[in-house]
């Protein structure tokens, strides 16, 4: 039989202090001495007591739990973010609600399973909002910020890199290195990420007088990549450098031209990636990417978020931050002039 949990009475009772105490005692930045502090959780160890924090949100009309909605953590990107915004609300002794929304109509029903579950903010990951989806949340009052995203209302913070900034390095740095054939793979459909920086890779080789000459899509997964990487390289005449829009897609491009088409990088083909992952600089990979700042981004992030959860005139911000170029072995230097 499962044993019945203490009660804070009885907390209360062993270390000899009031109830009041064992509850201002578990509650963040409550006020209670250090001694009668420790007495209680001297008490609630001996006991095995657990404060109910349900409970407690009941009373305080506050759930302390936040919202993560993420599209996939197949991407190594995402589970860094992840990782330091837990740590973070875990430090504001905030909750964590993990939901997933594939691309289209399931975001509306993560939508409405947010406005049921009373969390009192939320932080979209990597999640590709229309603008109606986007008033929907600000109408219900859930502070939101959406991080490694973009949508055009001014009503949901936003924190990302300057995307359209990576695109453009990455054209010029492959133009410089004299690539003439260059492909570009695509992230999701409609993925503003992917948008900006294919936006700013076509910017690049225009303004160096060159043109995009094959595009296709890897839906920022692996075996994705990897297809479109043979559909590329199987063309008459190939690219010679291929940008994609996230790392992992990058990797899957090099493995595959590596061993099925026996082709050498960066001498037969250049390969950029997007993130700046930790694999990216693996010996193996040694690719060149553009960094995301993401301590930077979950930091604004979440803070953000914490303003605005903690004060309803916090007005929401867009961020861009800076993107910082690594260059490495999968593409060649520039010619010498």
């Amino acid at each position: 039989m499962k044993r019945k949990g203490a009660t804070s009475r009885e907390v209360a009772r062993l270390a000899g202090v009031s109830q009041s105490a064992v509850s201002r005692c578990f509650s963040p930045k409550a006020s209670v001495s250090e001694a009668t502090r420790q007495k209680i959780l001297d008490a609630a160890k001996e006991l095995g007591y657990r404060p109910n924090s349900i409970a407690r949100s009941l009373t305080t009309r506050s759930s302390r739990t936040v919202a993560v909605v993420i599209h996939s953590l197949e991407s190594p990107f995402y589970s860094m973010v992840l990782e330091r915004a837990a740590r973070f609300f875990q430090g504001q002794d905030y909750h964590l609600q993990l939901f997933v929304a594939t691309p289209g109509d399931s975001v509306n029903d993560v939508i409405d399973s947010l406005i049921r579950s009373q969390v009192e903010g939320v932080l979209m990951l990597a999640i590709t909002l229309s603008v109606d989806q986007a008033s929907m949340l600000a109408d219900v009052g859930i502070p939101t910020v959406i991080i490694n995203r973009t949508v055009d209302y001014a009503g949901i913070s936003q924190v990302g890199c300057d995307n359209f900034h990576g695109g453009f390095w990455a054209a010029t740095h492959l133009v410089k290195a004299g690539h003439e054939r260059m492909a570009f793979v695509a992230g999701l459909a409609g993925s503003s990420t992917s948008e900006q920086r294919r936006d700013g890779f076509v910017a690049g080789l225009e303004a160096a007088g060159h043109t995009l000459a094959y595009q296709d899509i890897g839906h920022y997964r692996h075996e994705d990549a990897c297809q479109a990487a043979r559909r590329l390289l199987s063309r008459e005449s190939p690219p010679d450098a291929i940008f994609c829009a996230n790392d992992l897609m990058a990797i899957a491009v090099m493995e595959t031209a590596r061993h099925e088409f026996g082709l050498r990088i960066p001498e037969d083909v250049a390969v950029i990636g997007f993130d700046n992952v930790a694999m990216a600089a693996w010996p193996s990979h040694d690719l060149t990417t553009v960094a995301q700042p993401i301590d930077d981004m979950v930091i604004k992030a979440t803070e953000l978020l914490m303003h605005q959860v903690r004060d309803e005139e916090t007005q929401p911000q867009h961020i861009k931050l800076p993107i910082v170029p690594m260059v490495r072995g999968s593409t060649r230097p520039p010619l010498k002039r």
